[in-house]
């Protein structure tokens, strides 16, 4: 059994079905299903595979923080050190059971570790357990999903969410497409002079006649180990200068078109001719595209405009407020930054942060700042999950939809920034309604 491979650790009360479960993960019967409690004290491991990926099921012993048995304290033991070795968990309860106080106490301890945890409600071939189902919101883990351990109802979507949580390991990722960089900005603020100066050679045609590049350049590279595609697009105009020739406005279409195929913008602005309308222009395009965007103010070495200004005029115009560099494709100033720079910005566009860790990012800020809402009522928040990638995606779980103003949702936009260091990354925050029993 290789110790390479990714661990999931089932967690749970006792007697809820996590060896049942365990069995059916790994096609096997090697975890010894009984219906009296607490059958399972030592861990118990196999393999799995689901979607292609590879990883290793841990079974535990149930946790129960109050149990005074003998062996009580040595069985929870050995579930923290699994969930210590874990790269994601799944913790299972009992629907027909319903939520309990000792699945409040669970759910804590799970939140409080930095395990990306998937919440199963076992035996949800039961009416009983399909009722209680949105009960189990409470816990802030994140949705909860129906499962029948010993029908095998509903194990693929809770392995779909599982393999979603863990690492990519390191022959995936040399798979992996490069990072794709768009060089974007205006006419003649020198994009194929910044890519020649990154590249050390004369790769692209450069002129002081704007509009010398006309179609998009791919050029590829290996940076620290990693493959990097930079591509030199034409310059922007106005909407309505588009049309000017035929050249120019497929020229400008195919800039737009890769934006649409990159991950990662940089904006280049003229920075002796100072920031214009156009400049935010751009970066908007590169917003509305979703890439994680950076500002280059090139031209540095002769430029007179005032910084600090000129950054706050940014963070004011583009929602982002993307990160920025001061270069020079002349001097080469700055240019040795501008490749670790978009390698940064690709690994927060493409991180995910843990369920557990997330929820208690939110709990201080629902400490810090009640939220309020239209009217009298106001809105609460329940629990925030991440469950897209390259760009970020959130669902935050509210007590009514209709009451998150726009007023608040960049609030909470902006302290997810600050919080995690995701300037320049476009981030989708999705509010979801739910029953007023939360209210």
């Amino acid at each position: 059994m290789s110790s390479t491979k990714p661990r999931v650790v089932i967690i749970g009360y006792p007697n809820v079905g996590k060896s049942t479960l365990f069995n059916r993960i790994t096609g096997s019967r090697d975890a010894v299903v009984a219906p009296e409690s607490g059958v399972t004290r030592d861990r118990k491991e196999g393999e799995a595979e689901w979607c292609g990926r590879e990883f290793i099921v841990v079974d535990t012993g149930g946790i129960d923080l109050q149990s005074e048995e003998p062996l009580g304290d040595e069985v929870r033991r050995q579930a923290q050190v699994a969930l210590a070795e874990a790269s994601a968990a799944i913790f299972l309860v009992d629907g027909k059971a319903g939520l309990a106080p000792q699945d409040h106490e669970i759910a804590a301890l799970l939140r409080r570790s930095s395990v990306p945890v998937v919440l199963a409600v076992n035996k949800y071939d039961s009416k009983l357990a399909q009722d209680n189902l949105n009960d189990y919101w409470q816990l802030g883990i994140g949705e909860p999903i129906g499962v029948s351990a010993e029908h095998g109802l509903g194990v693929g979507d809770l392995l779909d969410e599982v393999v979603k949580g863990l690492p990519v390991d390191r022959d995936e990722e040399q798979e992996h497409d490069p990072i794709r960089v768009a060089i974007v900005g205006r006419p003649n603020v020198g994009k194929s002079s910044l890519l020649n100066a990154i590249l050390g050679d004369e790769r692209t045609i450069v002129s002081a006649r704007p509009g010398t590049t006309r179609d998009a350049i791919d050029t590829d590279l290996l940076f620290e180990g990693t493959p990097i595609t930079l591509i030199d697009t034409a310059g922007l105009r106005r909407p309505g200068k588009r049309t000017t020739t035929d050249v120019e406005y497929y020229s400008s279409l195919r800039a737009l078109q890769a934006l649409e195929r990159s991950q990662i913008a940089l904006v280049v602005v003229d920075a002796h001719e100072g920031l214009v309308d156009l400049d935010l222009q751009v970066a908007y395009e590169a917003q509305r595209a979703k890439c994680a965007t950076a500002i280059l103010f090139n031209k540095w070495d002769i430029s007179e405009i005032d910084l600090d200004l000129t950054v706050a005029r940014v963070k004011a115009k583009v929602q982002m407020r993307p990160r920025w560099l001061t270069v020079s494709a002349l001097t080469r100033r700055g240019v040795d930054r501008i490749l670790p720079l978009a390698k940064e910005l690709h690994g927060q566009y493409s991180a995910r942060i843990p369920t557990a860790e997330l929820n208690r990012w939110l709990e201080q800020l629902r400490a810090q700042r009640p939220a309020t809402g239209k009217g009298a009522k106001a809105i609460k928040t329940f629990y925030a999950v991440q469950y897209e990638t390259s760009p970020p995606r959130f669902k935050v779980m509210v007590n009514a939809r209709s009451l998150v103003t726009r007023s608040y949702a960049y609030y909470l936009e902006n302290r997810l920034r600050e919080e995690y260091g995701l300037w320049g990354i476009p981030l989708v925050i999705d509010f979801e309604g739910k029953e007023e029993r939360y209210s």
